[in-house]
């Protein structure tokens, strides 16, 4: 009888903002405004980590009125070491997100890495909801260790 690969693991937690350092990027003064970010977070649940280390480009796109952006989008890598089922070492995510005057919807997914690490074979993917001005954030990740 063949054996069957189990499904991921769908699992939760939170993330804590720990530092947000955002800069311009190119011309300010057109439909969209480009910026990065390097940012820092502390996960509980499936993921512990603390002050991982990540970067965003983001894409503010302005309204006709010239007013402040509240929409747009951005992509990330974030660089996670920590312990994932009981395994620990350091892994990727790819972020990829969107925002509105509500807050912001992203989806992410570990990179596959070739090295020694322990969580070398560690896939899966997640996303979360983050509402403007709330510090906690939950998030919902399915994975597998390999």
């Amino acid at each position: 009888m063949p054996v069957e690969n189990p499904a991921p693991a769908e699992t939760h937690g939170h993330f804590v903002c720990d530092d947000w350092q955002e800069s311009p990027l190119g011309p300010q003064d057109g439909p969209v405004r480009l910026a990065r970010a390097l940012v820092a977070n502390t996960y509980s649940g499936a993921i512990e980590a603390t002050r991982t280390t990540c970067a965003y480009t983001i894409a503010y796109t302005v309204p006709e009125d010239g007013s402040a952006p509240t929409t747009g989008f951005c992509t990330g890598i974030q660089l996670l070491t920590g312990t994932v089922a009981g395994r620990t070492g350091t892994f990727v995510l790819e972020e990829r997100a969107t925002f509105t005057p509500e807050g912001v919807e992203c989806a992410f997914t570990v990179v596959p890495t070739h090295t020694a690490d322990p969580l070398r074979r560690l896939a899966g993917s997640g996303s979360y909801t983050a509402r403007h001005g709330e510090r906690k954030v939950a998030y919902r990740f399915a994975h597998e260790l390999g």
